[in-house]
């Protein structure tokens, strides 16, 4: 017993340990818990005492063997409460929590090591416990048995065994019920699947009262007379059975799929479901008819080559056009009002624009470096808005058109010279496709 190591003293010194003795029961409640009633008669004392004190005490301990089916060292933890008199401090309640070791020595004989905290409702009083021992579990004697016969060791005698060499079940006089659905393998149309008595045995997942064995479509419920498959749930003359769209209406000859846009390409087939296509084109259209489905042509309004993406090639006098705007397209000095030498290029552009409707225009205006720069970006955008302003009123929709000024942060010629700042005031008038 150790009352020193917690009232002021030093957990080592080993020589200040007293003497006790204790001697207990054991009662088992499962293979994990058991109840302990200890009885405690021992010596203490503490380190601002000269002498040693009479303790008795006894417990209500739990003990809990953790380990699943130990074979030779079973460790535990415990918990309890118990009385104590000790002869200077008089009557206190003690809570001891621990662990141990049993070690077995044979069949019910173990060596037992412990140790204990255990706390005192008195101050100054809490201690250390530290005990080896001997347990011994008595346990009742099994009676004489008597060898009987059973061969197939189902705990059922053969002079009563229907199924002597199969081992079963009691209930069964010893015959077996493979799935376990309660019925006997020998009564049980499906042995193997868990089913239900109304069906000898046999499962019915769908629910709809044809069990499995005779359900042509056993996990879709469906009436009787139909051998538990659905008749037809799109109404559309195609059983579910066959019907690869089964539930949406459709058509015989597509199997029970629809085609929506009816081009002869069946729904789940047709990459254009809703807009009449082709089959060549997996039911896509071709407006423009220049070999290339809609959703691949760039152009799918205006026949073009598939090395343009469908798109149709400007010629070459219609590019000249455009790369002689920016020179041919002028302006009043310093502002952005078109010179009307302007209106012959910029109608020859609106008429590109007419005879291509699948391609946009982007308008850039550009100026050179004299004056600032703040002046130039609004000059450029000024400029570039006069030419969209010319084309939208020759009839190019604005929606395929688009403006903008750079000032004159992109040069092509040199500002020092006075050509390669004419080069620089200009307006670039770039065409691609839409799409």
């Amino acid at each position: 017993m150790d009352y020193q190591t917690l009232n002021g003293g030093d957990f080592g010194a080993f020589q200040d340990l007293t003497n006790g003795f204790e001697a207990g029961v054991h009662f088992p409640l499962s293979d994990h818990f058991q109840v302990n009633i200890p009885v405690k008669i021992g010596l203490g004392r503490k380190t601002d005492e000269l002498v040693n004190e009479n303790i008795y005490g006894i417990d209500a301990q739990l003990h809990w063997f953790f380990l699943r089916n130990p074979d030779r060292f079973k460790p535990y933890l415990l918990a309890g409460g118990g009385a104590v008199q000790q002869d200077n401090a008089g009557f206190n309640f003690q809570a001891p929590g621990g662990i141990g070791l049993d070690i077995k020595l044979a069949k019910n004989a173990f060596f037992n090591l412990q140790a204990e905290y255990r706390w005192s409702s008195l101050e100054d009083n809490s201690n250390l416990h530290y005990g080896i021992g001997f347990k011994y579990y008595f346990t009742p004697k099994e009676p004489d048995t008597v060898a009987v016969a059973d061969r197939d060791a189902d705990g059922v005698n053969d002079e009563f065994d229907v199924c002597p060499d199969i081992p079963g079940l009691i209930a069964f006089a010893g015959c077996p019920d493979r799935d376990g659905d309660g019925i006997q393998d020998s009564q049980d149309e499906c042995p193997d699947l868990a089913g239900l008595l109304d069906f000898n045995g046999c499962p019915d997942r769908d629910g709809d009262g044809v069990p499995d064995l005779k359900d042509v479509c056993p996990t879709i419920p469906g009436p009787v007379a139909n051998d538990g498959c659905p008749v037809d749930r799109d109404g559309d003359g195609v059983l579910d059975d066959s019907d690869l769209c089964p539930d949406v209406a459709g058509l015989a000859k597509f199997l029970g799929c629809p085609d929506t846009d009816g081009d002869g390409v069946e729904d789940p087939k047709d990459k254009c479901p809703t807009t009449p296509g082709l089959e060549t084109f997996a039911g896509c259209p071709d407006t423009d008819k220049d070999g290339i489905e809609d959703p691949k042509d760039r152009c799918p309004n205006t026949p073009g080559p598939v090395s343009n993406q469908g798109c149709p090639v400007l010629e070459a006098a219609e590019k000249e056009v455009l790369t002689f705007a920016m020179k041919a397209v002028q302006f009043e000095l310093g502002k952005a009002t078109l010179k009307p030498e302007s209106s012959t290029v910029l109608s020859q552009i609106a008429g590109i624009l007419k005879k291509y409707p699948d391609y946009k225009i982007s308008i850039e205006g550009h100026t050179d470096n004299t004056g600032s720069a703040e002046v130039n970006q609004k000059l450029s955008e000024s400029r570039a808005k006069a030419c969209y302003d010319f084309l939208a009123s020759k009839g190019v929709p604005t929606s395929r058109m688009s403006y903008k000024g750079f000032g004159q942060t992109r040069p092509i010629a040199d500002n020092g010279t006075y050509s390669g700042r004419t080069l620089n005031r200009r307006v670039e008038f770039n065409v691609s496709p839409i799409n």
